[in-house]
């Protein structure tokens, strides 16, 4: 599959690319499970530089300071503009009951039980893109 000329991806700062993320609320969860690589939907939010995930995997899958990657986009079809945004970094479970009982209050979840995990990630690598059309000149 070839990409058409009319499109690009452009690297954007870390600063817009967290900017981005704040704002986006959702996003999907990637984690490796038995060598595989397991993706699941994800609600979050950004507070102090920590990234708070909620979403539907087992709380065993997630052991402390097991190394996560969330992904959050928003491109518009059939476009194919937008942006994409990857947080990388070690997470741990949320173990208080009232930071636990207050994120479950505000963060919409997929999964309730066994399976709802409110995680804390700690990015150290946040990368975006922009994909965009570039822009024709004036006159053409």
């Amino acid at each position: 599959m070839t990409v058409p000329a009319e499109r690009m991806m452009l690297e954007m700062s870390g600063t817009e690319a967290l900017w981005l993320l704040e704002g986006a609320g959702a996003g999907h969860l990637v984690y490796v499970q038995r060598e595989q690589a397991v993706v699941r939907p994800a609600c979050h939010v950004l507070e102090h530089g920590r990234l708070i995930v909620r979403a539907p995997v087992q709380p065993l899958v997630v052991l402390s300071r097991t190394v996560l990657t969330y992904h959050c986009e928003d491109v518009r079809h059939p476009d194919g503009i937008g942006w994409t945004v990857t947080a990388h970094g070690p997470a741990d479970p949320v173990t208080d009951r009232d930071e636990a009982a207050h994120y479950r209050r505000t963060l919409p979840g997929w999964a309730h039980g066994p399976h709802d995990t409110l995680l804390r990630m700690t990015p150290q690598s946040v990368t975006g893109f922009r994909l965009a059309r570039p822009r024709v000149p004036e006159g053409r």
